[in-house]
């Protein structure tokens, strides 16, 4: 039989690549918004400015002013027109007002229908993780799969690895599972 595989690296590497679609959830939860204000509302804004789609967070500084309000501070006043009609045009209810090179955006109380698109949005994102997560596991799935087909690796630790890498598939959803009822729960408080 050749020289072993190298299993733990495959698994340090599956592992690594499953939390990286568990945080990219929890970077998307961040832009759900759940009756507090949270400059993670608007990063996933992009602003059309200098002939480019940018995000928001390359024109301008976002801070929270109030528990109901973001201030949005524009860099270069050219463009607080650009970034006000990307706020208004985002999708998500909001309506800036304009002093200077500031925008001040008020948060309005969510509703029970606005909830439940939440609940909907953040039932999407963690459905994407989980896809993720499952394409990972294909991919050392197949890894496996050419050890063994190459006889790298016996049946059995082909069996034992393939087990190891679907226990860690199994707890990656479970994460995103949880993540989902946290922030589902976050999102139904009113």
């Amino acid at each position: 039989m050749a020289a072993p595989a190298d299993f733990p690296a495959l698994k340090q590497d599956l592992s690594r690549r499953m939390d990286g679609a568990l945080e990219s959830l929890k970077k998307e939860f961040s832009g759900l918004r759940a009756g507090r204000a949270s400059p993670a509302l608007l990063e996933p804004i992009r602003v059309e400015v200098y002939g480019t789609n940018q995000p928001l967070t390359q024109v301008a500084n976002i801070a929270v002013s109030g528990p109901g309000m973001l201030s949005v501070q524009v860099w270069d006043r050219s463009a607080v027109k650009a970034v006000e009609v990307a706020i208004r045009d985002s999708g998500l209810g909001l309506n800036p007002q304009t002093e200077g090179q500031t925008l001040r955006v008020p948060l309005p109380p969510l509703t029970q229908e606005r909830r439940n698109e939440l609940a909907k949005q953040a039932h999407k994102y963690a459905e994407s993780a989980k896809v993720a997560a499952r394409g990972v596991r294909r991919d050392g799935m197949e890894q496996i799969k050419g050890w063994e087909t190459k006889s790298e690796i016996s049946k059995d630790d082909a069996k034992r690895w393939s087990d190891e890498v679907q226990k860690l598939t199994d707890a990656t959803i479970k994460k995103v599972d949880e993540a989902l009822v946290d922030k589902e729960k976050d999102i139904k408080t009113v």
